[in-house]
């Protein structure tokens, strides 16, 4: 469950994390990580007043409001050890609330580009997590998040996927097995598919596992930018960035108004 500051409020100053580069009063309880630092100008403008607070190596972070809450948007970069730098850094700073948005390629073929895949569980085909907690742990996401990420897409009226994706740490390897030395990659890509893995990307995994640890509540959003057997990534219309940014701001606005609402019962 959400805790801490009173709505709306950010916290009195602190020194910056070494990392990010943030202090208490420059970030919101709520904030979305994509991974890309470009991506968070496109983000703060779902928001209302956002300004830029800091830019330190690939953290980039933006702070504004929705509905008069402070929320935040930092990026990570690409994989799983700068996620969990942030991730630690945003606990240490009193941050409660994640949110994912990101992209993945299809492993189903009914995933096109352009569709929303909403993860509540990931598996962990990357390294990351494992220096924290054997691999039996699993990597899922907070219930409270799925649940109002799909309200989201549901309003927006987008066409979304709900299931098991999976984090891994080359990206191409994956996109291209026939190129690499592994042996059996293919086979076992395969396999991953038959056991209904909806899509591929490099970060969920950690998210949730680092988030759950450090009790936080994460969730993920990923555009999927690769279809079964594209072999490539695709270059988006932006239009559809920015439908996926919609609904993950509108699922920051729904997990504002119910911690709100279960604060006053």
């Amino acid at each position: 469950m959400a805790a801490g500051r009173a709505q709306g409020a950010l916290p009195e100053k602190s020194e910056k994390k070494y990392h990010i580069g943030l202090g208490r009063e420059d970030v919101g309880d709520y904030v979305l990580v994509p991974g890309d630092p470009f991506r968070t100008p496109l983000i703060a403008k779902h928001l209302d007043d956002a300004r830029e607070v800091a830019f330190s190596r690939e953290y980039r972070t933006f702070t504004g409001k929705v509905d008069g809450v402070a929320v935040s948007t930092m990026s990570t970069g690409m994989g799983g050890p700068s996620v969990a730098i942030g991730i630690e850094e945003l606990h240490e700073l009193g941050v409660h609330t994640l949110l994912r948005v990101g992209t993945c390629g299809a492993t189903q073929p009914e995933i096109k580009v352009g569709d929303l895949v909403i993860s509540y569980a990931a598996v962990r085909s990357e390294g990351t997590p494992n220096a924290y907690i054997p691999l039996e742990y699993p990597a899922v996401a907070s219930l409270h998040v799925v649940e109002a990420l799909i309200e989201a897409a549901e309003a927006k009226g987008v066409t979304y996927h709900v299931g098991v994706t999976r984090s891994v740490d080359a990206l191409y390897s994956d996109l291209l097995p026939d190129t690499m030395p592994r042996p059996h990659l293919r086979d076992e890509l395969e396999m991953w598919a038959k056991a209904g893995i909806m899509a591929n990307d490099m970060e969920a995994s950690t998210l949730f596992v680092v988030s759950r640890l450090r009790k936080m509540r994460a969730g993920c959003v990923n555009l999927c930018v690769d279809e079964v057997g594209a072999g490539e990534i695709h270059h988006l219309d932006p239009s559809y960035m920015d439908r996926m940014l919609d609904v993950a701001v509108d699922t920051i606005r729904l997990l504002i108004k119910r911690d709100s609402a279960s604060k006053r019962q």
